[in-house]
């Protein structure tokens, strides 16, 4: 992978990792699409990092009171500090990702390598998106979750590491099945992005620059990583925008036509 490619996909998982277009279906049929090379499963990974770089920049002071609340609920007993609730409902909601993601990891890596089948989960995708809108009730704030939902919510994530299933939109739309307002969803979502994806990085990237045989190895991944967060603070701010006053299903459609874009080209 040279320099442009990795500024190019970079760019567009930032867009497209909150934006619930499906991050991983991207960096998937972008390739392949335009006959470049299939981007490795650890730069895949890595370039998910910046974006929660993005995330931790633009969250950084909720981020703190969450930590503050752990800290009051866990080692204080204050058992009513709705801040360490949610810090603990974060937590819970990261376990499904976890169990899943390990117990089922070759699988999902094979759907890396196989668009077909990441153009027909972006079409559930789209699907999901929309009836969960259709079927939403809106309310609930991020103050009244309970641990069932935070599990719930937990699963939608779970589901999203097959690449094609957007992680934002599955979150998002497994929230709002349980009645949470859509822009406490969103914040729900993204907050939520901030432990699976430094854990995993973590874990898929451990030996990636040690690893190294060359600069030029890294020096993709770097502008991978800085690119994504530039895109991705980008996009937290217009989804958060979009959410206050349009449907979560308007990015349905778009789902549905690279879908179909993506299977037709590949028949």
């Amino acid at each position: 992978m040279n320099i442009f490619q990795a500024l190019i996909l970079g760019l567009v998982q930032g867009a497209t990792e909150f934006i619930p277009i499906s991050s991983s279906a991207h960096l998937v049929l972008l390739p392949y699409l335009l006959g470049w090379d299939n981007p490795s499963l650890s730069f895949n990974i890595m370039v998910h990092f910046g974006t929660i770089l993005a995330v931790i920049f633009l969250f950084w002071k909720e981020i703190g009171m969450l930590i503050q609340g752990f800290f009051r609920l866990v080692f204080g007993g204050r058992r009513d500090d709705h801040m360490g609730q949610l810090a603990l409902f974060l937590l819970l909601a990261t376990l499904p990702a976890v169990i899943i993601g390990i117990s089922a990891k070759r699988f999902f890596e094979d759907l890396f390598n196989n668009p077909l089948s990441v153009s027909y989960l972006l079409l559930a995708t789209g699907l999901l998106m929309y009836l969960s809108e259709r079927w939403a009730t809106q309310t609930k704030d991020l103050m009244r979750l309970s641990w069932i939902d935070s599990l719930i919510i937990g699963v939608g994530q779970a589901l999203a590491i097959a690449p094609g299933i957007s992680r934002s939109g599955a979150t998002i739309s497994f929230a709002l099945l349980r009645g949470v307002k859509r822009n406490d969803a969103a914040r729900f979502s993204f907050l939520l992005a901030i432990p699976i994806i430094v854990g995993t990085a973590l874990y898929e990237g451990r030996d990636l620059f040690l690893k190294a045989e060359s600069f030029s190895l890294t020096l993709p991944l770097i502008v991978g990583i800085v690119s994504a967060f530039v895109s991705g603070a980008i996009s937290i701010r217009i989804l958060l925008k979009v959410v206050r006053k349009r449907p979560l299903s308007i990015f349905s459609y778009y789902c549905w036509a690279v879908g179909l874009i993506s299977i037709i080209s590949k028949v």
